[in-house]
Parts: C-alpha cells; structure tokens; sequence
C-alpha cells in the first residue's frame, strides 16, 4: 500500500468539503441578512391557521 497516495486523496476530499461548506455558509448568511431588511419592511398580518374559502371548500368534499 502506498500511503502518500491515499493522504493525498484525503486531503483532496476534505478541502473539496471544507470549500463547499464555505460557499454554502456564505449563501445562508447572505440571505438572512437580505430577510432581515425585508421584515423590518413588512406589514404586521396574523400568522397561523385562517380559515380560508379554499379550506372551507376542502372541508365540505370531507363531509359525509
């Protein structure tokens, strides 16, 4: 066995991953920090269930 090869191959796979760990970081900081502009900007609306006319359709296809 050669080991010179195959540390080279390691160290290959781990900066290979490093490096899209990286660029992967850098978007997800990116866009929270565009998300962050875009809140403080945003109208207050209730959040959670609403009954909805497609929701109150869907439930009457429910009843029996």
């Amino acid at each position: 066995m050669k080991p010179t090869r195959n540390a080279q191959r390691r160290n290959f796979l781990l900066a290979a991953g490093l490096g899209g760990a990286g660029i992967a970081t850098a978007l997800v900081a990116g866009r929270k920090a565009k998300g962050v502009e875009t809140d403080a900007l945003a109208v207050d609306e209730p959040t959670g269930y609403r009954a909805t006319a497609h929701v109150l359709k869907y439930y009457k296809t429910t009843e029996v």
